[in-house]
């Protein structure tokens, strides 16, 4: 099964890659690797997730924004190699948490993205990760995060 063919089963559609708001691109090749800048849990341009996780939103609310973060992840370093079917494994994924003082959980909200990886990539998609407790994030998202992968050349 294609990647493509297991993302249709699983409901899952790339969005179109968001457009840089600043002075970087979504998502840049070197060599085998394609790494992309921090992608925040947007829909149709609008923010789906924000506030502090542990305060204004809950734990499975930010596991699933990390999840729509992920995808919006794939969908910048697919526009980049020419398709979601050139990315051959998922290296890395860090994940930033938008946190409320004492939350600590930061590892189950970046599960929202590791797993849909699994799902989507099946072994190619475990990796490496970091999920790291931030004070505050871009237009108070509760959850930002980049990815690493390796393409076919």
């Amino acid at each position: 099964m294609t990647v493509t063919e297991r993302m249709a089963e699983l409901g899952i559609h790339l969005p179109d890659p968001a457009k840089p708001v600043g002075s970087y691109v979504p998502a840049i090749q070197a060599g085998s690797l394609v790494v992309t800048s921090g992608q925040l849990p947007m829909r149709e341009g609008m923010l789906v997730c924000a506030g502090k996780v542990g305060l204004d939103v809950t734990l499975e609310q930010a596991s699933a924004g990390a999840g729509i973060a992920v995808t919006n992840a794939l969908a910048a370093a697919a526009a980049v190699v020419g398709g979601i079917e050139r990315i051959k494994r998922v290296v890395r994924v860090c994940v930033y948490v938008n946190s409320a003082p004492g939350f600590t959980d930061q590892p189950k909200v970046a599960n929202g993205a590791s797993d849909l990886l699994v799902k989507i990539f099946g072994d190619n998609g475990r990796h490496a990760r970091s999920a790291v407790g931030v004070s505050e994030l871009p237009l108070n998202a509760a959850v930002e995060l980049d990815l690493m992968v390796q393409v076919a050349v």
